[in-house]
């Protein structure tokens, strides 16, 4: 039986075509649950998004390799990105604007687009500023991780505060089989931390060519066809939104796969993680988002169980402790294992396709 490395050696590795079919395959789903609702609700978003963000990184990659936006790569990682040291980074601000505009105007009377919006935004700038002081620095550490998380913190209670306002979340959470998780009052903490852990998720999973533009867009795509499945004519106003969000990295994944031409940052990956919180917990998809997003937890609780582990186990005299993997975030272990970088995209893109389809069967 083959390792999980070696099955992950074993796949493909041409970037350019394996992007070109990721996007052909969402929009395939798309245009499938358009003609399932009879309604156009997915495909015009998500082409829109898409083609609106593909010009727009095309004309902007050139301008932040010009302002000498150039992404510091830190020197405990992988070797081989060390040749990654000054590709342009804060792309996020090229394509989030985007999806954020067209998903809007999906459904521009629906006041939940607004507020998901808001907080997209708000943590675009957070990573923008994380980013900013990375390279003004010239060091791959901006904002502290407290600050960073303050900051988080703020705009998700004041999210959450517009949903109490408003009566925009329950505090019950849907489940398969019909199954209802009441938690009360206890939905709010936990929207705080929805918030803080996706975001943060999405962060860390950005850190090959790709990875989380790729699995963003797959995951985004789940979410909105989900809403677009569940009661009688669904959810279509975030269900479009989820759309132009997966556009907007499809668009992006054309500068982004391997080689980079551009990463999309802080920025964008702080946004990305936001946009999926905030849609899941104004949906009542918090189960979906685990089950489609489980790439974003995996990486994310690689990190945590390494850190645990080694300081669990570390002698006081050498400083040296036990580590669970060769190096973390996950993508990193495989890497390191013998993959390459493409490969490691490829097996988590594939990864996140059959747990969309898990998340599709398994609907609340």
């Amino acid at each position: 039986m083959l390792s999980p490395t070696r099955l992950i050696a074993s796949l493909p590795s041409n970037s350019r075509h394996l992007a070109l079919l990721l996007g052909l395959l969402l929009l395939g789903l798309a245009v499938a649950s358009d003609l399932l609702s009879r309604a156009p609700q997915l495909t015009p978003p998500l082409l829109a998004a898409a083609v609106v963000s593909a010009l727009l990184s095309g004309w902007g990659v050139p301008r932040l390799r010009q302002l000498k936006l150039g992404q510091v790569i830190r020197a405990e990682g992988p070797q081989a990105h060390l040749s990654k040291a000054g590709t342009p980074t804060m792309g996020g601000l090229l394509v989030v604007p985007v999806g954020v505009i067209v998903g809007g105007l999906v459904a521009p009377s629906d006041a939940r687009l607004p507020a998901v919006a808001a907080i997209t935004l708000a943590s675009m700038a957070i990573g923008a500023v994380d980013d900013w002081r990375s390279l003004t620095k010239h060091h791959n550490t901006g904002l502290t991780p407290r600050g960073k998380l303050l900051l988080q913190a703020i705009s998700a209670v004041a999210f959450l505060a517009w949903a109490a306002h408003e009566q925009q979340m329950g505090g019950d959470i849907a489940l398969p089989l019909g199954w209802v998780l009441p938690l009360g009052l206890l939905i709010w903490p936990l929207g705080l931390f929805v918030f803080l852990a996706e975001s943060n998720a999405t962060n860390l999973t950005d850190g090959l060519d790709g990875l989380a533009a790729g699995c963003g867009a797959i995951v985004f795509s789940g979410l909105g066809l989900q809403l677009m499945l569940r009661g009688h004519e669904g959810d279509p106003a975030l269900a479009g939104f989820c759309a132009a969000m997966a556009g907007c990295w499809l668009g992006f994944l054309l500068f982004n796969r391997h080689p980079a031409r551009v990463f999309m940052g802080d920025t964008g990956s702080l946004a990305m993680g936001a946009a999926l919180a905030a849609v899941a917990l104004l949906s009542n998809s918090l189960w979906p988002l685990l089950v489609m997003g489980g790439v974003f937890l995996a990486e994310s609780l690689s990190v945590i169980v390494q850190v645990w582990v080694f300081k669990a186990t570390k002698n006081p005299a050498t400083g040296q402790g036990r580590r669970v993997l060769r190096m973390a975030p996950l993508h990193h272990h495989f890497e390191l294992g013998g993959a390459s970088e493409q490969q490691v995209v490829v097996g988590f893109w594939t990864l996140s396709l059959i747990l969309v389809a898990l998340g599709l069967v398994l609907l609340p």
